[in-house]
């Protein structure tokens, strides 16, 4: 809309919540700017008695935007989905749109929180095992909804959050060595989503922050 300020994401270019987000801009086709936040430097800048006051729960993504700021990933999206809803990332139909919310759900609650970073640094050594360990448990249950669910994308031939959400967890799942190749609906969903543009624009190899070693 005329008259609006251009969103801020604080974020990190390899954390799948601000990733999240990212697809979400570029789907909307959104400009906004980024300020990142590095999650490893000096501890992680994210636990700075600055960024505390963006975000207090010390946690990436934050999102300045329509004069307030949001933090928590699908609170942003539903944000931006309600507030700028061209193209649609809820299906019409009541039952999709709930089937897109539990997949959601799934992956938001049931299995990237138990791998992200702050859970990894308190588990110590055998942080890739446990990582390994609960993205499988949350894969088998993802694959036997995805085989109810997914057309072309997770809910029928229409992306929608729940596509937001699956591409960058698949990317932790490689990251720690999962064989996503066990679970041939995600796989093929997200190769079909990566081809994209929206997806590759927002993919962790190319934003501001990318380590030089890591880019595409």
């Amino acid at each position: 809309m005329a008259g609006r300020t251009k969103p801020v994401l604080h974020g990190y270019f390899r954390s799948s919540c601000t990733w999240r987000v990212r697809i979400a801009f570029a789907l909307k086709g959104i400009e906004y700017e980024q300020v990142p936040v590095n999650l490893i430097k000096d501890g992680g800048l994210q636990l700075t008695d600055e960024y505390k006051k963006v975000n207090p729960m010390q946690q990436v993504p934050a999102v300045t935007i329509d004069g307030m700021t949001l933090s928590q990933s699908l609170a942003i999206i539903q944000y931006i989905e309600e507030t700028r809803p061209d193209p649609a990332l809820l299906p019409v139909n009541p039952q999709k749109r709930a089937q897109v919310r539990m997949i959601c759900d799934l992956i938001v609650s049931g299995i990237q929180p138990l791998q992200n970073l702050y859970v990894l640094q308190k588990i110590g050594e055998d942080k890739v095992s446990w990582a390994q360990h609960f993205i499988t448990r949350g894969f088998v249950a993802l694959e036997s909804l995805l085989k109810q669910t997914a057309g072309k994308y997770c809910v029928g031939d229409e992306i929608s959050m729940a596509d937001i959400c699956l591409v960058p967890q698949v990317y932790n799942a490689e990251r720690f060595k999962v064989d996503v190749a066990q679970f041939p609906t995600i796989k093929r969903v997200n190769e079909t989503l990566l081809e994209i543009e929206a997806f590759k624009v927002s993919h962790p190899s190319c934003q501001p922050d990318t380590p030089a070693d890591l880019r595409a």
